[in-house]
């Protein structure tokens, strides 16, 4: 039977940078994990824009509400992860009566920038919305770059005859320029795919392959669940739960540990 080995991006093949705004205080951080916000926060959703923000975002006027942004220039968002059943659809609606405005998106990628300089790719600007309060709680923009061994690994892979594919919550063409860098097919690629979606994509390949998912949070494990092989990553050295580790088969330092495991 073929093999397949699918990748999460944020954390597993790239390394991630960020900084979160929180609106309520206007604090900027770049510390703790975007998902954890979620998870603390009942009926809450981790919205990513489907837009370039240094082409689009970074120049649309400041003072122009971000609900309005939306509508005007048509941007698509897509939920990477949530704690409830809202529709993006619905988001979009609740957003009507928030009063962020698009200075804020701009000034927290404008500290990702000044703070990261070294930045590869732009994984672009995404927020947390509260389905309680029908407003956004945090702003985020992120970016990264590529572990020391992701291209060795996918060679290899690929020499093997090993197929690979990417499954991230990250935004649409940040996706398409990594798998264009390390050679994943974009046919390959799922972008902006929650828990489920992740799930999903597991289940439709077992039916061709056997399959590895590599992950590193929470949003990998059902994916996890679903694979024939699962490993978590610690590539990012950021804490993670007992509970996650406890649903790998295998844990890592290392992407280029993946080659060492049989399956």
């Amino acid at each position: 039977m073929k093999k397949a080995v699918v990748f999460d991006v944020a954390g597993t093949l790239l390394e991630r940078y960020r900084a979160v705004k929180n609106v309520n205080t206007g604090k900027i951080t770049d510390k703790g994990t975007t998902l954890e916000i979620i998870d603390d926060l009942p009926n809450t959703a981790l919205v990513v824009l489907q837009s370039d923000t240094r082409a689009c975002i970074m120049k649309e006027n400041a003072n122009t509400r971000f609900y309005d942004f939306l509508i005007k220039r048509n941007i698509n968002i897509d939920i990477s992860y949530s704690s409830s059943d809202i529709s993006k659809e619905d988001i979009i609606k609740r957003l009507k009566n928030d009063k962020t405005l698009i200075k804020e998106f701009q000034e927290v990628a404008y500290i990702l920038a000044k703070n990261y300089e070294f930045i590869e790719i732009c994984s672009g600007s995404a927020f947390v919305f509260d389905a309680n309060k029908n407003k956004i709680t945090h702003i985020i923009a992120a970016g990264g770059k590529l572990f020391p061994n992701v291209k060795k690994v996918i060679k290899t892979l690929n020499h093997k005859q090993i197929d690979t594919y990417i499954a991230s919550g990250d935004r649409e063409d940040s996706l398409y320029e990594i798998g264009n860098i390390i050679k994943v097919p974009l046919s390959n690629v799922f972008p902006t795919m929650n828990m489920k979606g992740k799930g999903e994509i597991i289940k439709e390949l077992k039916k061709k392959y056997k399959v590895m998912m590599v992950g590193n949070g929470p949003n990998d494990v059902l994916a996890f669940k679903n694979a024939d092989v699962s490993v978590l990553t610690l590539e990012q050295k950021e804490p993670v739960s007992q509970s996650l580790m406890q649903s790998a088969e295998y844990i890592i330092n290392d992407i280029i540990e993946v080659l060492d495991i049989k399956f």
